[in-house]
């Protein structure tokens, strides 16, 4: 199975799934103009991963901002990483970061941890000024 590696734009985010370490990136922003399209590969790299998982996966999750369509699709991923978590012996461990001076980016990570049935361990990044 191949990483799936996308470069992060002005408008999408920086993507770094690797299967062998069992580790999924997620950071930047993501305003794409077509929030389908562009986590369409996403999801399939995942669906593909869920067939012969690590026994841990670590997702990282670095965003300083989402528009309400990623949001979704970010859902969709976060719903197929429990499917995999559920299905396997597999033990998905989730980092929502977020700028210390950010609520609302907390807020998101703590929304998708209530509807997740798997943990979110929130970590604050100090400001870099």
């Amino acid at each position: 199975m191949e990483t799936l590696r996308i470069e992060g734009s002005s408008k999408t985010p920086d993507v770094n799934f690797d299967p062998e370490k069992g580790v999924v990136e997620i950071k930047g922003r993501s305003i794409p103009e077509n929030s389908i399209e562009f986590y369409k590969p996403l999801i399939d790299w995942l669906n593909e991963y869920s067939e012969k998982p690590q026994t841990s996966t670590e997702v990282n999750i670095q965003l300083e901002y989402f528009n309400t369509s990623s949001s979704k699709c970010i859902l969709d991923l976060f719903k197929k990483m429990e499917q995999i978590n559920e299905a396997d012996n597999s033990n998905i461990k989730i980092n929502w970061y977020y700028e210390s001076d950010d609520e609302d980016m907390l807020e998101a990570g703590e929304d998708y941890d209530a509807i997740i049935k798997i943990p979110f361990k929130m970590i604050e990044l100090e400001d870099e000024d």
